[in-house]
């Protein structure tokens, strides 16, 4: 029962939303089924399928509200999860921040559910966990790693005829490659909607390039040094960053983007002029639920435009107009939905050139390869790494785009020609994830590191 249809989510939700006697009622339900296998020293350890659904209630009488979740879905528990919210809500206390049920909302579905995810098997998983092993133990490195897949779904509705439903798959992979001595070390990771993208046997070569290179290792002296991080490593510093464009953070003097005496720096220069990040759902490849976590619908719309700050999440309270005006946010015409602004889902940066060029001229001190190219296997990570000078000219090719779910790389090249390369970020920000374009304008000092996220 892990994952339901529309028709008997909608069943359910009807059931519990002519139950309530509350002033007004919101109920969800959720379920997945998740499959695992985990590997280490070269041996799987562990493999399992988790399957689960809940239900939650949430009523409110007044500005008081009471949630209450439960398993079981035959009339006498649904009825006791109700009555068992109604009575939480009557005990508590009013909540001054208390905002209503959103009305009816049309929503946009986007395809998060992908087919081949969905029918993976106990063998598909063993099969995952053999490429993986096999290609270190031939070449004497050490491999452990963690496959995590599943399939879920969302449904909601209220007593105010609001519905939702939609299915997700999801597929995470990763694994860390040490040498036999622990001298190297080399990670890998693979975050996708749909396993047909997946190859662990080409995949694995990427961790295991890594190890065998960190053996020798040389030391840097101590100095500034620019440092190219890889995406997993660069997405988790930038979306930690997203988390702070939020209105109320940022008009109550708690985020970066809170302007010195107050409001916040909306409409100000805060990136390079070359920084354009818009959020878009429905993005190809990298798709996320329809709606926010308030049950607004999500909508494209424009994040930085030119450097400049276009765009905060705000809920529904802080998008009131007394309370904006409280905080003195200064707001642009347009840019904010009627009953507060719905969070970010998926970002999306379009890459651009400097406008001399100069950053994307060949530099004995910067080298960052095309993720593709001619003899390189597609889906290998992009690599990074210290090369000697003799090197700059070499000709970087053409970049093939390939689109995962959440954290990958997409490179580029409008102009064949141009041997601009230009790093892009899928990153996962509130549910969604976020695509983030870096090209460099100043010159890279002598000595790269490698920008490796550990395990």
């Amino acid at each position: 029962m892990s994952i339901l249809t529309e028709a008997q989510a909608k069943a359910i939700l009807d059931k519990v939303l002519a139950l309530s006697k509350a002033d007004e009622c919101t109920a969800s339900l959720s379920g997945s089924i998740d499959g695992n296998i985990r590997f280490a020293l070269n041996n799987v350890s562990t493999s399992g399928i988790v399957s689960n659904t809940d239900l939650a209630v949430q009523v409110a009488f007044g500005k008081r509200t009471g949630v209450a979740t439960i398993n079981e879905f035959d009339d006498a528990s649904l009825e006791r999860v109700v009555r068992r919210a109604e009575d939480l809500a009557r005990l508590a206390p009013e909540n001054p921040e208390f905002m209503p049920a959103v009305e009816k909302q049309t929503y946009t579905p986007s395809p998060t559910f992908s087919e081949s995810t969905a029918a993976i098997t106990p063998e598909f998983r063993a099969q995952v966990a053999a490429d993986s092993i096999g290609p270190c133990k031939a070449e004497k490195l050490i491999a452990a790693g963690f496959l995590e897949d599943g399939q879920s779904f969302v449904a909601f509705a209220n007593s105010k005829g609001n519905f939702g439903y939609q299915k997700a798959t999801a597929f995470n992979y990763t694994c860390t490659v040490r040498t036999e001595d622990g001298r190297g070390s080399g990670w890998v990771g693979r975050n996708l909607k749909d396993a047909n993208a997946f190859k662990a046997d080409s995949d694995i070569r990427t961790a295991m390039r890594k190890a065998s290179e960190s053996a020798e290792a040389k030391a840097l002296e101590p100095g500034k040094y620019t440092v190219i991080l890889e995406p997993a490593a660069a997405a988790g510093l930038i979306s930690f960053m997203m988390n702070f464009f939020d209105a109320r953070q940022a008009d109550e003097g708690r985020s970066f983007l809170s302007k010195k005496g107050g409001g916040n720096k909306l409409g100000e220069q805060v990136y390079d002029p070359r920084v354009n990040i818009s959020a878009d759902p429905w993005h190809p490849g990298a798709e996320v639920m329809p709606w926010d976590n308030e049950g607004l619908p999500r909508e494209k719309m424009p994040i930085v435009e030119n450097g400049k700050e276009a765009g905060q999440a705000r809920d529904r309270f802080a998008g009131q107009p007394a309370v904006r005006r409280r905080h003195q946010v200064h707001r642009r015409a347009g840019r904010w939905h009627a009953e507060g602004h719905p969070g970010h889902a998926h970002l999306v940066h379009p890459h651009g050139r400097s406008a001399d060029r100069a950053a994307d001229r060949p530099d004995p001190r910067r080298h960052l390869l095309h993720r593709e190219w001619p003899d390189q296997a597609p889906g290998e990570e992009l690599p990074l790494q210290r090369i000697a000078g003799d090197h700059a000219q070499q000709h970087r090719g053409t970049g093939q785009a390939r689109a995962c779910r959440r954290r990958r790389v997409q490179l580029r090249d409008d102009d064949p020609a141009d041997e601009a390369a230009r790093l892009h970020l899928y990153i996962l920000v509130r549910r969604g994830v976020t695509l983030f374009s870096f090209s460099p304008r100043e010159k890279v000092p002598e000595g790269r590191m490698r920008g490796e996220r550990s395990p």
